[in-house]
This record gives C-alpha cells, sequence and structure tokens, in this order.
C-alpha cells in the first residue's frame, strides 16, 4: 500500500485539531484516527511510526507550510533583494494572518512551559530554517556586490525582527492593526529600510552627511 498525499494531509490537520484541542498530553491517537474518519488508529502507525510525538511535529510543520520555501536556498541565491526580501516577507504575513496560525501560537504557548523538549526540534523547523535561508541568501548577496560587507547573521535576524510586530497583530494583538499599514505596505516599508541601511556606499554616505 502506497502513502496518499490526501490521506497523510487528512491525518495531520487532524492531529493538529486534536493537539490544539487537548494539548499534547490529552491527545491520543485514537482521537486523532476519529478525527480523520479512520477506521483503525493502527493506520496512522503506517504513515507515522514515531507515533504521537513525531505527528506532533509533523501537524505543527504543515501548519506553518511557507516554511517548505526556505528549505533549499540555492534556486533563490542569485535573485535580487528587491524581489526575494518581499517574497520573504509576504510568506511570513500571509501564513501569520491564517487562523492557524493563531491556534498554533496558543497551543505553543501551552505545551513549551510543560514540555521545554519540544523546542529545539520546533525551532529547527521553523525559526532555524528561516534565518539559515536568510543568512545565505544575504551573504550571496555581498559575495555579488548588491549588499555591503557585514554579520549576515544580525541582518537576517534584523529582517525578520521588521516584520514581527505586524505578525502578532493578527495572531495575538490585534489592536496593533489599528491605523496600522497593511501587510503589502509593511512589507515594501521595512524591505526599503532594510535595503536602504546595506546598500554599497551607505555607511559612507551616512559619515559624510554627519
Amino acid at each position: 500500500m502506497g502513502a496518499t498525499p490526501d490521506r497523510r494531509r487528512q491525518i495531520l490537520d487532524a492531529a493538529f485539531d486534536e493537539f490544539a484541542a487537548r494539548g499534547f498530553r490529552g491527545a491520543t491517537i485514537k482521537g486523532i484516527a476519529a478525527r480523520a474518519g479512520l477506521h483503525s488508529p493502527a493506520l496512522i502507525y503506517w504513515y507515522f511510526p514515531g507515533g504521537k510525538e513525531e505527528l506532533f511535529y509533523a501537524s505543527v510543520e504543515a501548519q506553518a507550510s511557507f516554511l517548505a520555501a526556505f528549505q533549499d536556498p540555492q534556486p533563490l541565491l542569485d535573485e535580487p533583494p528587491e524581489v526575494v526580501l518581499p517574497m520573504v516577507g509576504r510568506a511570513y504575513l500571509d501564513f501569520a494572518s491564517r487562523p492557524a496560525a493563531a491556534q498554533l501560537v496558543r497551543l505553543l504557548l501551552a505545551e513549551l512551559p510543560r514540555r521545554p523538549q519540544l523546542l529545539a526540534p520546533l525551532m529547527d523547523r521553523g525559526p532555524v530554517r528561516v534565518l539559515t535561508f536568510l543568512s545565505a541568501y544575504l551573504q550571496r548577496q555581498v559575495e555579488l556586490g548588491r549588499l555591503r560587507p557585514h554579520d549576515v547573521r544580525s541582518s537576517a535576524r534584523v529582517f525578520v525582527g521588521m516584520l514581527v510586530p505586524q505578525a502578532l497583530s493578527h495572531v495575538l494583538l490585534p489592536q496593533l492593526r489599528q491605523g496600522g499599514p497593511s501587510d503589502e505596505e509593511h512589507v515594501r516599508t521595512a524591505t526599503d529600510i532594510f535595503l536602504d541601511g546595506l546598500r554599497p556606499g551607505t555607511r559612507e554616505a551616512a559619515h559624510d552627511g554627519g
């Protein structure tokens, strides 16, 4: 029997709903199977031999499907930052605006204090993957002469940090959206500010102006 993508996704969606409703400890394979409409819970182990823990990580990652775009930076390394950085920002904020993002944040906030061991694998699948992608991309832009030499580890964090308040306005703090920019406006402005500080000659121009 071959694993069908539809059935696998059906299980992942059911698992996420079960974890979101009952937490990691309260969720059960039987409950996930019932939500997925499976005749036998044993079928879940055919798709996910690691059981509940494997399902937890896989279901969280499936909800954050935009992360797949950051798995391999190679196809985008030579594209200009005016193209790639807005793409990153839009993907990040598009996910944050979905109902699943708020569910995911609530789930993680509830589970991590009780099960801190969950944090490292989730960081590797999420924030670390994005930062690794951005660091590799920005380093290539430095090599191409489009950005001035700098510590790309820091600039990757700075760019993501510029997106966080807008993301929080979707998942936790809707008050931040009052009178604020749209996601597209925020992405454009953040990209412009970020690149204005890193284009070749910007440091020298700032010193001359001072």
